[in-house]
């Protein structure tokens, strides 16, 4: 799978852990920044990641210090439903119910290890479509 990946510094470490670790798996992973842990501003990388994955076949991965500023950054990008996920069951659902093509995560408040978990979920589940659709389609309405 083609997934593009990007953080602050806030989630520097626990993007290259990931992206080590996806790329292992054997996913493409291209990386959008940041590069080092000198502080930078998370919209612009939740911008870079939804850009990069609106209207394409690729999934985003971006992680901020919470996930909550860079989700919100990638959320304000045409064709991008981004989802804070935490866990297997958020990571899991972002995708049956929501079709996510954007996961945002915390790098200060997510650990390696849980978020393996959740992305692995989220990466391994499928759209369930019917009622979910009608939803996601009411979403995608409120960019008009």
């Amino acid at each position: 799978m083609k997934i593009v990946m990007g953080s602050d510094h806030g989630g520097f470490a626990l993007k290259e852990k990931l992206k080590k670790w996806l790329e292992k798996e054997g996913h493409s992973v291209e990386d959008l920044g940041c590069y080092s842990r000198e502080s930078v501003d998370y919209p612009e990388y939740g911008a870079r990641v939804a850009r990069a994955v609106a209207g394409k076949k690729k999934i985003g991965i971006a992680i901020c210090g919470t996930g909550i500023g860079i989700c919100m950054a990638a959320n304000k990008i045409k064709k991008i439903r981004a989802a804070l996920i935490h866990n297997e069951f958020t990571g899991r659902m972002a995708k049956e119910h929501n079709n996510a093509n954007v996961i945002c995560l915390g790098g200060r408040t997510t650990s390696f290890a849980q978020a393996k978990k959740a992305v692995k979920a989220f990466l391994e589940a499928e759209f369930r479509g019917g009622r979910h659709a009608r939803r996601v389609r009411k979403i995608m309405a409120l960019e008009k």
